[in-house]
This record gives C-alpha cells, structure tokens and sequence, in this order.
C-alpha cells in the first residue's frame, strides 16, 4: 500500500526553501512599508495553511488563521483598481511539477495613481490559486476575497483580495504588501469555449500550465501566476480584453522586478532551461541520486534586480535539448532534432542581413523555445521564441528569424521601438528577397485595419501616441510604417546609425514615459541625419495621434518649357490631421522625375518638378505613407493636357 504523504507549509519552511524576499520598498509621506519580520532560528512559525493526501490521492486543505474570507460580491470597484500601479514585485516561487502546483511569497509594492486615497488595495490572481495570507507594516489581516468572470486569465475568473488598510493610501502614495498565494495551473481553455471555441483549438490557444516536462506561464491575458489589479474583461467584447493587456503592461513599465524560483520535480526529470521575462536563468540541479528514486530533486534559479519594460512577466521552465545556432540557442525536444539544421540554417542566412543595419553583435542571444504540441500557439516575449521547432520552407523560417533575431539587437522598454523595429526588419528582408513591391503589399495588407482604429480627427478620439501605445495595431504596425516613413526622411545610413547607437539602459535611465522634450532616439536620429528638425514628423505621429493623413491630388497643370521640357505644377491638398511627407512622381515616355513634398495637416501645398519630355502621368506616394484610404494616388495626363485621376494601385514600385 502506498503511504499517505502529509505536507504542512509552515512559514519557515517555506522561506527556507524560496529564501527571504529582500524589501525593495518604496515610501510614501505618511506610510513607511516594512519588509515582514523574519522567524528566528528555532521558532517554528505559524501554520498558513496544511495539505495532506490520503492513499486515495484526495487531497484536504486546512486554512490558517491568517486565511482568506470569501466574499459574496466584489468589495472593490473598477476606479480602484485602475488606481493601483505595481512598481515593485519581489518574488519567491516554488513549482512542483508531478503536482502541477504553484506557492508564491511576495512583496509586492503598489501605488495609488488614482485621485482620491484607497481604503483598501485590491489584488488578483487567477481562479485556481487561492490568498493564504497578507500582511501590511508587518501585520496580517483578514482580507475578503472575491471571484471575478474576466477572461484576462485562461479559466476565464480572477480571485481577487481586497486588502484594508488601517490608514488610507493618498493619491501618489506607496505601500509594500507581503502576500504568499498557492493552487495548481493546469491547462485550461474555459474562456475560448465558453465563446463556442472547439475544445482541441481552444487548448492549443491557451497552453499555459505546470507539468513535469514543460512549463509556460506566459503571465496577465493568459494566466495570472502574479498579483494584478485590472478591470474585468470578457472576451467578444470588441478589442477591450487585448487593450486591457496592453494596459497592464504599459502600467507595469519601469516596475522593479527580482524572482527566485525553485522548481520541484520527479527522479530523473531535471528541467534542463529556465526563462524569466524572456531572460534565460541558470539552473542549479541538486544531486539527489545517491538518495533513491522515490524523492525529488530540486533545482533552482534567480533573476537580479530588473526593470520590466513593456511586457507582461512570464515563467518558463522545461526539460529539452539546447543546440547553438548563429546568434541563437534552439531548445528541442527529441522528436523535433531533424529541423534543427533548417533553422541554424535560416539563422545564418538572417544574421548579415541584421548586422548591416543594427551592428556586429546583438545585446543578447534568441532564444528558442521547442512547444510540447507542434500546433500550440507561438509566444514572443524579448529576445525568446516559444514555437514548434519544425521543418518548413526556408524562406518561412527566414521570415520568422528575421523578426524573432532583431529582438536580440532591439531591446527597447518602449513597445513601438522593439515591436516596430522588428517587423520594420521583416519588410526589409522581403524587400531584399522578394522585391520592394512585395514589401509593400505586405504593407498595405495592415493599412485597413490601422485605419480603422485611427480617430477621424484629434477631436473626436485621442487615439493611442506610439509612445503611449497599448494595441498591436499601433505599436507594430504603425510603429512598422513610421520607419518606412523615417528611413525615407533621413535616409538608410543615418536610420541605421541611430539604431546602433541607441541604449535601452539609457533610455530608461532617463524616466520611462516620462520625457521631456524630443525622446532618445528622436535625437539620435537628427544627430545621425543630414536633416536635422525631425520634430515635426515625431510630433504628429509619435508624440501624438492625429490619425492619418488623407491625400488628394487636387489638380495638375503640365505646360511647355524650353528645349522639350515641361513644367508640371501637381496641387496636393491632406484632408486628415497628420502632416506627412510624400514622394511624388512626374512620368514622361522617357523620363521620370520625383521630388518628395510635405503636406501639412488639413492643409494645401504646390509642388513643380520640371521634366524632359512630355508628361504622362503624375503619382503620389508609393504605400509607404499609411492614409485613411489608397495610399498610391495616379493622375493621367491625355494629350490635351487635361488630367483625371486612375485608380490606385498599392504598392507601385519606386521609379
């Protein structure tokens, strides 16, 4: 018969085993946060909560008294928790993998960013995990806890503690909470099948879990493995469950973060790699053999003291097989070890291609991470890649490593520059393999539905600045269309140089979001440039959403010069918000001339080019100017010299 196995947490012995969570408070006016007082040796501490197992594998749970109440309705409501910001989260989590479980101690330090003092702090993690204790200023509390429907995590509900506080937090206040929470994760899917999703395609969506041989907790949208405070969401309402993540991590930005982690796991089972925010952390195995078979081995890894950018925190931890490539790691699993010639392949092929435009050497390596089912949904975070390493057609995996490898150069805090320089790299090397008219239809494929979440005018929306920005719509792919957009204003070399010379460090170093006066690579790039006022450009369409612009070719007046030259005056108008500078081109039989021309918000301008041969036909643009409509404009001149517009065509190749 097999023995009952009986567990009791004690406090001790849970932080000797994660280690003490140091104080990385921050305080405010009134209230001085303090770290929880720490047991001395021999004092065996209170019980938070025990588990035991019978021979049948039920398991019991019995709560201390610093337990969680649960609570009919939510205490807080949506202004508190759009109140709080994390700034600091110090981290100690265990996994045990045979039992796909998770225990955490954390200090965590909020703020209150709202206009009026919180009486208590509200704080979620998803449904699976239960509040075992918080102490505030080194005092427990008895906290009510309620059960949330939002589908920010994958079990599509949130258990959310609303913490009291004996005095109330002031607006711009800090206070540092000690929480410890634990439960299982295991894969779940109840959010995309309560919407009718296929229970199979649901599962590959939301793979986020514990297990023995992988691990993937890709953090806030997916599951809650950390304390949040957001605004419930459901998935199907519109765009609101993917802003609300870009939310949080826009919120989360400049958040200190430090993480020790202890992986618990079966005989024979070691995980082999470790990645926390995207960042691979050395694992330290204890050597458990000489023991026997029937205990587990413990492994352990740690992070310093980092500054999160804008990412949602993730935790990976799995047992595959690391191959080098150039500039990259592939962890494989035995199955999927044949395609890891096409991908070193793929790899090298990319890697000249990088160095040209943003340096010799990336600040980091790609890591790519081998998913346990070959249809599992990708995940990117940083320079990490969690996909199935499979066989595919070079020019694919080219494709996904021009992309993927960028992000080992591009480690930016600000989403528009990692995000937007990465898929900015993805067009180039289309360009480069497959022509620049490719590009740009690849280009003007996203423009629709750019243009749709673009206001009409300032006044009607806000927008999302790119400097601001929380939705992928803006912060790839408008983000992609401004460096068209700035590498044909400032040219190649000067957009590569700033690229080069640009340090996230630095730029964080200077206050995240919080710049005064033209940002960092803003001045790298006039610094690099011939031209040096970019401010202009960056104003309307970094700094602020003014939507995008809307260009007419009003009319075009061709008349006769000297020794078979015509001078053709083309009057533009831009009935959109955003000034934008545009090329355009004078076509004759023989002959084409392009000059390029700003045409300034809800304004006018007139541009002559003066062309040898008679003139046939007139464009504006070339699909690198995103526009509320067609971004190619062609007028066609008959032989009297009229002129009527022909219908665009994305994408036309430059002259």
């Amino acid at each position: 018969m097999k023995l009952p196995l009986a567990r009791t947490l004690y406090l001790p012995v849970m932080i000797a085993a994660l280690a003490t969570p140091s104080a990385m408070a921050q305080s405010s006016s009134h209230q001085t946060p303090q770290a929880a007082p720490q047991p001395s040796e021999g004092n065996h501490g209170q019980v938070i909560f025990s588990r035991s197992t019978d021979e049948n594998g039920e398991t019991t749970t019995e709560a201390g008294p610093a337990a969680a109440q649960m609570a009919k309705a939510p205490t807080a409501d949506d202004a508190e928790r759009e109140a709080v910001t994390f700034v600091a989260f110090d981290m100690d989590v265990r996994l045990h993998t045979a039992e796909q479980s998770i225990a955490v101690r954390a200090l965590v330090t909020v703020r209150n960013d709202g206009k009026v003092p919180l009486a208590h702090i509200p704080l979620q993690i998803s449904s699976s995990l239960n509040w075992e204790r918080v102490r505030v200023l080194g005092h427990d509390v008895n906290f009510p806890v309620a059960t949330l429907n939002s589908d920010a995590d994958h079990t599509g509900q949130l258990h959310e503690a609303a913490v009291p506080l004996s005095t109330p937090l002031g607006p711009g206040q800090s206070i540092q909470l000690d929480v410890t929470y634990s439960g299982t994760i295991a894969q779940s899917a109840q959010r995309l099948i309560a919407i009718g999703t296929p229970n199979e395609v649901a599962l590959r969506s939301d793979g986020d879990g514990i297990s023995v041989p992988f691990t993937g907790l890709r953090g806030f949208g997916n599951v809650a493995w950390y304390p949040v405070s957001s605004v419930p969401v459901i998935l199907g309402d519109g765009a609101r469950l993917f802003d609300e993540m870009g939310e949080h991590k826009l919120r989360i930005a400049g958040a200190q973060f430090r993480l020790r982690l202890t992986v618990e796991f079966p005989h024979g089972h070691a995980p082999t790699i470790a990645l926390i925010n995207g960042h691979p952390a050395p694992l330290a195995v204890t050597n458990v053999d000489s023991v026997g078979p029937e205990i587990n081995g413990i492994a352990t890894a740690s992070t310093e003291n980092t500054t999160l950018g804008f990412e949602a925190p993730s935790l990976f931890a799995a047992t595959l097989t690391p191959h080098s490539a150039t500039n990259t790691t592939l962890w494989t699993l035995p199955i999927d070890e044949a395609a890891v010639q096409s991908w070193t392949t793929a790899a090298g092929a990319v890697t000249p291609f990088l160095q040209g435009w943003l340096g010799k050497q990336p600040r980091s390596q790609l890591v790519v991470l081998d998913l346990p089912d070959p249809d599992d949904a990708p995940f990117e975070t940083g320079a990490m890649l969690a996909t199935s390493i499979r066989e595919a057609p070079p020019e694919q995996l080219q494709n996904v490593l021009a992309h993927a490898l960028t992000h080992a150069w591009m480690q930016s805090p600000r989403a528009w520059l990692s995000e937007g320089v990465a898929h900015f790299m993805g067009t180039l090397w289309v360009e480069q393999k497959r022509g620049r008219t490719k590009a740009l239809e690849e280009l003007e494929a996203t423009r629709p539905a750019l243009a749709l979440a673009e206001p009409s005018s300032p006044g009607v929306s806000t927008g999302q600045p790119l400097a601001q920005a929380i939705s992928p719509i803006y912060y790839r792919t408008k983000a992609t269309y401004v460096f068209w957009m700035l590498r044909d204003l400032a040219g190649d070399a000067a957009l590569s140089a700033a690229l080069r010379a640009y340090d996230p460090a630095e730029d964080m170093s200077k206050g995240y979001l919080h710049d005064q006066g033209p940002g960092t690579f803003e001045k790298l790039l006039e610094q690099a440039s011939v031209r040096r006022d970019l401010s202009w450009f960056f104003a309307d369409w970094v700094d602020a959403d003014k939507g995008l612009p809307d260009l007419t070719i009003d009319s075009v007046f061709p008349t006769t010069a000297e020794a078979g030259n015509w001078l053709v005056a083309v009057n533009i108008s831009n009935s959109g918000y955003a000034a934008a500078e545009v090329p355009v081109t004078v076509r004759s039989y023989t002959n084409s001339v392009m000059q390029r021309v700003v045409v300034p918000g809800h304004g006018k301008t007139v541009q002559r080019i003066l062309i040898l041969g008679k003139p046939i036909q007139v464009q504006m643009n070339d699909g690198t100017v995103p526009e509320t409509e067609a971004s190619v404009h062609v007028t066609k001149l008959d032989s009297l010299g009229s002129n009527s517009p022909a219908p665009s065509q994305p994408g036309t190749p430059r002259p």
